[in-house]
């Protein structure tokens, strides 16, 4: 058994999920397996069993690289799997559980390659992190407040969302490597109004007034607002499917190619909560929403302005997580990780990638750490990779893991 296949399986095996019982074990199990191979782990807790690893592995270079992942899953229900979601069963050739993909299959690859004792080119320091399927406060955000020393001398990172094989209906392979992510905005939106008897004439209603504004949230059509690495992104595509792409109509384009950009080509706003009221012959004085909004890197004002438009002046907004959205250089690394990827897949097609959601990598920016999605896997071209992300059924094939260990090789070893 591949020895990334052992680590991801054992790692899935501890149940992590947040909200949850936190960490702490699964942090115990990735600092044995640094000691083991000689390193000095640091484990940092922000809260009972909230816990991170940090680790610095010398190189021939104190320019370090970061290479970041989160040790947290979400939550998975026995009922609805194959194979149980924390059984880390391997079979058919998948590691399966909850977090194969997202993302203990990625920290496998980066634990097997640590271990195998070669020397890096430049020093890497090594974050195994909790909490990132929340807001990163006991992970991401703790050690950057709390222990930004540990990163000392890091510029750029890599971490997951990205580095992976999408195979097009010509057979050509691309893999998109993370060059940016979309801003996070989620707020709580409150609406004020009188509290009454259900059976009278309202004076202000405050859950009419908020549907109204959600309705105008939900139903807003965001303008198509194409940064350069997502115009670089459409281009590459269409040369490779033969086909100018419209990112105004997607009708003729292959699925898996619009995945890669249909919800990076504009801001969006979803209303996903609601609370109101504890009667139902009751008005009630306030009432509150949940939305969840996401911006394009370079259009945090424009998404702002029009949200408050888009709500109104009776409603009001408190951020629960805000964050800007962070973008890194089309140059550089950015070519050492397409490099990488083509040393192993000649054939392959690396193209810039800006992520829909998010990851650590917002915390990391504020240490000025310009981040990239390059989690490398080599995949099956029928397996809907997308769909694993916090889906049932989630599995990484053991071979693509390998095809990960030696990538890293390929990025981060000492040339002979």
């Amino acid at each position: 058994m591949s020895e990334a296949a052992k680590i991801c399986s054992e790692l899935i095996r501890i149940d992590t999920t947040n909200p949850g019982p936190g960490e702490r074990e699964a942090a115990e199990y990735v600092a044995g397996l640094l000691s083991e191979a000689g390193l000095s782990p640091v484990i940092v807790e922000s809260a009972p069993r909230r816990a991170s690893v940090i680790c610095r592995v010398p190189g021939d270079s104190p320019d370090a690289l970061l290479i970041h992942g989160h040790l947290d899953v979400v939550p998975a229900d026995p009922a609805d799997w194959a194979v149980h979601p924390f059984s880390g069963e391997i079979a058919d050739g998948y590691v399966h559980g909850r977090g194969a993909v997202d993302m203990k299959g990625s920290l496998a690859m980066t634990l097997a390659w640590v271990r195998q004792g070669v020397r890096p080119r430049r020093d890497l320091v090594l974050a195994f992190l909790a909490d990132e399927e929340s807001t990163g406060e006991f992970g991401s955000r703790y050690v950057v407040s709390e222990h930004a020393d540990l990163f000392e001398g890091c510029s750029e990172a890599i971490s997951e969302s990205g580095g992976f094989s999408v195979t097009m209906p010509s057979g050509v392979r691309v893999y998109p490597i993370g060059v940016g992510e979309r801003g996070t905005a989620w707020m709580k939106v409150t609406a004020r109004g009188v509290a009454g008897h259900g059976s009278k004439p309202p004076v202000d209603n405050p859950v009419a007034e908020l549907a109204r504004a959600l309705t105008r949230v939900a139903d807003h059509e965001w303008p198509i607002r194409l940064t350069p690495a997502v115009s670089a992104m459409i281009g590459e595509l269409s040369g490779i499917l033969g086909m100018e792409i419209d990112p105004a109509n997607l009708s003729g384009v292959p699925p898996k190619a619009a995945a890669l950009f249909k919800g990076t080509i504009r801001n969006s706003t979803n209303p996903t909560m609601m609370n109101a009221g504890y009667k139902i012959n009751v008005i009630p004085g306030t009432a509150e929403a949940g939305i969840d909004g996401r911006f394009v890197p370079g259009f945090r004002e424009e998404f702002l302005d029009t949200l408050d438009r888009l709500l109104g002046p009776r409603i009001t907004r408190e951020f629960i997580n805000f964050e800007d959205a962070p973008s890194a250089p089309t140059s550089g690394l950015f070519h050492e990780l397409g490099a990488a990827l083509t040393a192993m897949d000649p054939t392959g097609r690396p193209v810039p990638y800006v992520m829909t959601g998010g990851t650590d990598a917002k915390s990391f920016a504020r240490l000025g750490i310009k981040g990239y999605g390059f989690a490398p896997l080599l995949l099956p071209p029928d397996l809907d990779y997308f769909a694993l992300f916090h889906g049932i059924d989630e599995r990484v094939p053991v071979e693509g893991l390998e095809f990960g260990v030696q990538t890293l090789n390929r990025l981060l070893a000492t040339p002979h």
